[in-house]
């Protein structure tokens, strides 16, 4: 930091708010005043008492200014997240300031709150406790029955003044109206402030969504755009920095392993590359779980750890199917080697889904990942959402090393179609593999073929198949037939079929 200093750049505290720390490139500038602004619900006072919570297991003591709720209500509200208050400011780490009004007490009008006061008792707290950080908890609600601006103007200026100048990292939260509009009710506190963090709550598609932005860092960079947190009832705030990812920092690998279907190792000449993404796409009933089955099935078979997170169905249903595939779910995870997650897409967002993925994943630390469905995850948000979703999932298990496969089931094919997973998925996976029902002489048969592999030749060629209780097996290719991509098949005459086999020999 004493480096920073002589360079003239922005010394900043590590606030541990996990995420956050990224998207700010390094945490709060030291000795200012940041406001955290948002509408009731989004989260701050979650954000200031979790400022002071991860400064105390970093050996850094706090004050909380406290302008509405009680100290008990906060001791209470705060307990469920594992942060001991009461432990804290029995060890002198944690001591409140309360200004909460009284019941009662009659409003305030303007020059009656003496601010002299207050900032006495905070300077007084910060002194008692050694505090290198302070955090003041809502500061519109002193400012509700105030008329006069330049009075709260001239106010803050005077407590941030104070408060700069015993160098503590101060966080002040406040209240507005709307997710989108002015920054806060009054229109006086962000002009005062040093730094301006948004919390939002919107609401889209019947769904809330938190996001972060930093809006304003005086002389420090950050991370720009939205981003969106969640809130666990056992951590506090979590954020997902999505810009911060880093495509291929995870490396690629040159090995191949198998996909659990020989016929399919063959078609992508020898298997599949070692930490890629495989994309299965299809119809519903075209055998896309099967294929997630099978290639867990061959990871478990050669001693690697596997997780298949499921969004579709239950376990009893996913253990029962695989055993009619001649795969034993119940006793690989016996054995340690297989972890099966199911979660309802609709139970909450899909930042808590994502976040709670990658909680799993670094306890289970697996060598392979199936999801079974991403359309779950798909329909069950926002297109914004689910992009994010997307970034956040593919840096996490290429960072990791893992080989990932995902399903996603669509209405209309990879050429064609208009689906938000069309349009995302498939830019950002190294494998797609294309499953087709194909009508041929009024009977319904499947097709597969692979789209895409980045980094190898494959066989170009649509391919029968078909499922047994032994799984799925690759059959010869559908010469017969054209149109299948465009979802018109059509059966071709020999004569058609032999003058087109001249003009495109096979693998041309």
């Amino acid at each position: 930091m004493n480096q920073k200093r002589e360079q003239g750049l922005v010394e900043k505290i590590i606030t541990g708010i996990p995420g956050f720390d990224i998207l700010s490139e390094g945490g709060l500038p030291v000795g200012r005043v940041t406001l955290v602004v948002g509408t009731a619900g989004a989260g701050k006072t979650v954000f200031a008492s979790q400022y002071l919570a991860e400064g105390i297991r970093r050996g850094e003591n706090g004050v909380f200014v406290t302008f509405e709720e009680s100290p008990q209500r906060i001791r209470k509200n705060m307990r469920s997240f594992g942060w001991d208050i009461p432990q804290w400011e029995e060890e002198g780490k944690w001591v409140f300031v309360d200004a909460s009004g009284q019941p009662g007490e009659k409003p305030l009008i303007t020059g009656e709150y003496d601010f002299n006061s207050l900032v006495a008792r905070i300077k007084y707290a910060i002194n008692q406790v050694n505090a290198v950080r302070v955090s003041m908890d809502c500061l519109s609600a002193i400012f509700t029955y105030f008329s006069d601006k330049a009075h709260m103007r001239n106010d803050l200026f005077m407590i941030a003044s104070v408060l700069g100048q015993i160098e503590s990292t101060v966080v002040v939260t406040s209240e507005r109206s709307q997710e989108y509009g002015d920054i806060s009710t009054h229109g006086v506190e962000e002009f005062v402030a040093d730094n301006v963090i948004i919390l939002r709550n919107a609401i889209a598609h019947e769904k809330r969504r938190r996001t972060i932005e930093i809006l304003k860092y005086r002389g420090s960079s950050h991370q720009q755009g939205e981003f969106p947190f969640s809130i666990l009832s056992d951590k506090g705030i979590v954020m997902i920095p999505l810009s911060t990812t880093e495509s291929g920092e995870g490396g690629s690998s040159d090995t191949r392993i198998t996909s659990g279907i020989g016929e399919l190792d063959t078609m992508c000449s020898g298997g599949f590359f070692g930490n890629s993404i495989i994309l299965v796409s299809g119809a519903t009933g075209t055998g896309k779980t099967l294929l997630a089955t099978q290639f867990i099935a061959a990871g478990v078979n050669n001693n690697e750890r596997c997780i298949l997170f499921a969004f579709e169905e239950n376990r009893e249903l996913i253990f029962r199917n695989a055993l009619n595939w001649s795969v034993d779910f119940r006793q690989m995870e016996r054995d340690g080697k297989l972890l099966v997650v199911c979660r309802y897409p609709e139970a909450n967002p899909l930042e808590y889904h994502l976040i709670r993925m990658q909680e799993i994943i670094e306890e289970f630390q697996p060598n392979r990942v199936a999801i079974d469905s991403l359309s779950a995850l798909e329909w069950a948000s926002s297109t914004q959402g689910f992009r994010q979703f997307l970034v956040g999932l593919n840096s996490m298990v290429r960072q990791r090393r893992i080989t990932a496969l995902y399903t996603s089931t669509i209405p209309m094919t990879l050429v064609t179609g208009t689906s938000t997973s069309e349009a995302h998925i498939s830019t950002t996976t190294d494998v797609i593999i294309l499953l087709r029902y194909v009508e041929v002489y009024g009977e319904i048969r499947r097709g597969i073929t692979v789209i895409k592999m980045r980094g190898s030749q494959h066989d170009k060629q649509m391919r029968e198949f078909t499922i047994d209780n032994e799984g799925m097996h690759i059959g010869a290719p559908l010469r017969n037939i054209t149109g299948i991509l465009a979802g018109n098949p059509v059966s071709l005459e020999p004569s058609e079929l032999e003058r087109l086999t001249n003009l495109f020999p096979q693998g041309e």
